[in-house]
């Protein structure tokens, strides 16, 4: 068995590669799950820095995904826009913090 035939890749994340009205993704599956293992790696490292900064701060969950979503986005952290997005809402469901509404301009939990 492959390493490759074991990496299950949610449909959250195989979404980012599909275009609206398209059933099949952008790139190949050896990419996505490429793709898929980086970002999970980076949300599974931003999770203590983000509590840290909780802690250290004191603002809301909110508003930490908030900074981090805008660090990611200043390009240095090497993930597009709509995976920052997923990264930031996988941080928040691992740190157990209410999923952030990525649609609403700023990233602000959901109600």
């Amino acid at each position: 068995m492959s390493d490759e035939s074991q990496i299950v890749v949610p449909p959250s994340f195989v979404a980012l590669y599909l275009a609206p009205g398209r059933t099949r993704p952008s790139a190949p599956r050896a990419e996505i799950a490429a793709r898929h293992e980086f970002c999970e790696d980076l949300a599974t490292l931003l999770t203590d820095t983000a509590a840290t900064r909780l802690w250290e701060l004191g603002v809301t969950p909110a508003d930490v995904l908030e900074r981090v979503h805008r660090g990611l986005l200043g390009g240095a952290a090497g993930v597009s826009a709509a995976e920052a997005q997923w990264v930031i809402r996988r941080l928040a469901e691992l740190l157990q913090w209410p999923a952030p509404d990525m649609d609403a301009g700023p990233t602000r939990a959901a109600p």
